[in-house]
This record gives C-alpha cells, structure tokens and sequence, in this order.
C-alpha cells in the first residue's frame, strides 16, 4: 500500500508497563493534528479515512455499531476499551488517552453503507468501544451528521456516553426519534467530586451528566444510566449508592444499571497504580477480590441486591419513564451485574475494526 504510514511508524509515548501488542493494524493516517489550547495539550489526533463504518456485532442486544473514534481523553482509569489500543501499535496506557484516532468521513461511508439494498436497519449502537462525545467532537462535529444519516436511514440508534456534549444535538436527535427508535445512556458511578476528579479526570462532572440525562428525557429521549463502575472502598457506600440512584431517578433515567469494576490486562496496569497512589491503604483488598477479570461473585450479587431495592424505591418516589422501542447498552436493569461480563466488555473480544 503505496503511501501508507504505520502507527508503529509515529512516535511512541514512552511506557515500559504496556504489553508487547497482539498484532499491528496498519491505518492510513491522513494528517496528524494537534491543538494549541490547553485542553488538548500533549494530545495529538490521527486522522483517517474510514473503509466502512458499521461494525457487525454477534451476541449483544444490538447488531451493529459505530465508532468515530478510538482512543479517550476522559482518561478514565478504569476504562475497559484501554486494551483497544494495542491493535494499533499504542499503549493501553499513556497512548490511549493522549492519541485519538478520528475517522474523519465516517457520516459520509456510513451514508453509504446504510443506502445499500441489502441494509436493513437493524439497530446501531454507539458509545461502545471510546466516547463518541468525549472532548474533540466539539472540534470535529462527526456525531450531528453521523445521526442525521441513521434518522434518514430509518436505523434505530442509542447512545452510551459521559459526554453532555449530546446536547448540542438535541434538534438531529430530535428529528432522528420522530422517525426511528432512539435511546441513550449515561455513565455516572458517584456523586463525590473528589473521586471523580481523580479517578475520571477528562470527564464532565456527574452533576452535570445527571443535568443531562434530565434535558435530553425532557425532550422525549428515552435515557438511562450506567452506575459504573463501582468500585470496592471507593463508591460502594449504600448511602452513596442510594443517593445516586435517587438522583439518577429523579432526573428521568429510563433504566438504571449496575456494573461492577472490571480490571483486565491492559485496564490493571492503569488502574492499579493509581489505587497505590490514590488509596494505598486499599490495594490488599483489591489483591484479594480481583483475583482473576472480575470481583467475588459474591460482592457483585450484594451490590445488585442492593441497587434493586433503591431503584424500586426511587422509581416509586419520583416515578419511573416508560422506556423507547429503541436498544440501549445493558437495556435490562439487571444484565450487566447478573452476566459475567458486561455487553461492552464483550464487545473487545474481535480484533477492532479499521
């Protein structure tokens, strides 16, 4: 492939502890931009032109989905897609939320794709692998055309994200739900400030995410949320937990799901670390109950026990939305507590699309 540059090519962030990757996957990086604002300092973007645009998935509530982008800058360290990035030469680590691949005509392939004679419009599902709103689709705007082209495809779509960058397209998903069925969710694990400045630095704040899910139930959105993670010693006090599924209720969350921390290869190498720094006086715990991907069976069926009593009662206090015909991650309360792995964990199991 004449012309073609390899990421393994471009300069590496340093990162002793990242994994040696799987394989390369070779992108056509069109342009490697990066921003003078303080936001997006020791950023760069990769941008590339996608081949296609729908990614086939087997097993999951939904058929297929669509990724603007790979890579975060929420930082989040936790994140399960972390380990994405070693298909492209990048490090789970430093990589993963300082270099964001963007698939720059992604609305345009995805138009395309959807227009074929064989598309029939199953539902879309985005939000699955990295954050379609997290902080530079305020620069590159992919999301307004991406849902306008699945509206006027007649595809039913949902959204998960931490972003309230949505609501700058309240009007496209507005148009788009006259037409398909249309669902989002939300990320919120906690209410405390201090930790989800530490634990989720590029992240709005869960104050402002809850604002968000009650504008966009306002504007007839069914939305949800994800309580995730919880995490052991961190966010997993039954007052807290009861206040934020109050919270998450009152606001209009269609659905309120529990996920517990998972640490896999790749995500531990982050999250570990930061705990030693963050809570040392956690760290045995954690040796203890993560002995393999997920915590003790017994710990996630408390924490579903507990989540479904505040759910029941919150929804019996603030009531409780009748959710949309359209399929969101997790659309059953109880799917990714009572599963072993969550939908979108499962999600990374293929080699990730180009």
């Amino acid at each position: 492939m004449a012309g073609m540059r390899r990421l393994a090519d471009l300069q590496r962030s340093p990162d002793a502890a990242a994994p040696p990757p799987p394989t390369v996957l070779p992108l056509d990086v069109q342009r490697v931009r990066t921003f003078p604002t303080p936001e997006f300092a020791g950023m760069r973007f990769l941008e590339v032109e996608a081949k296609s645009a729908l990614n086939r998935v087997k097993g999951m509530p939904f058929a297929w989905s669509v990724n603007p982008y790979r890579g975060c800058s929420h930082a989040c360290t936790y994140c399960f897609a972390r380990p994405t990035h070693t298909y492209l030469n990048l490090s789970p680590t430093v990589d993963f939320e300082r270099t964001v691949v963007v698939k720059v005509n992604v609305a345009e392939v995805l138009r395309r794709e959807l227009a074929k004679p064989t598309w029939r419009g199953e539902t879309v599902a985005m939000g699955t692998n990295t954050d379609p709103y997290q902080r530079c689709e305020g620069r590159y705007e992919l999301m307004p055309r991406i849902i306008n082209a699945l509206g006027e495809g007649l595809t039913p779509f949902s959204i998960l994200t931490k972003g309230t960058l949505i609501l700058r397209d309240l009007e496209p998903l507005a148009r788009a739900a006259a037409r398909v069925p249309v669902s989002a969710a939300f990320t919120i694990g906690m209410l405390d400030r201090s930790l989800w400045r530490s634990a989720e630095p590029g992240t709005p704040s869960p104050q402002a995410r809850l604002h968000a899910v009650r504008r966009l139930a306002g504007a007839g959105i069914s939305t949800g949320v994800m309580l995730a993670p919880i995490m052991p010693g961190l966010n997993d006090d039954r007052e807290q937990i009861a206040a934020l599924v109050d919270a998450c209720a009152a606001a209009g969350a269609a659905h309120i799901t529990p996920i517990v921390l998972h640490l896999r290869p790749g995500v531990r190498e982050v999250f570990m670390p930061w705990l030693q720094q963050a809570h040392p006086e956690l760290v045995e715990r954690y040796e203890r109950l993560y002995l393999r991907t997920e915590a003790a069976a017994s710990y996630r069926e408390e924490i579903l026990a507990f989540v479904r009593n505040c759910r029941r009662d919150a929804w019996r206090r603030h009531g409780k939305p009748e959710p949309s015909a359209g399929v969101a991650p997790a659309q059953k309360d109880d799917a990714a507590v009572a599963k072993p792995e969550p939908a979108q964990l499962r999600l990374l199991e293929p080699a990730p699309e180009g």
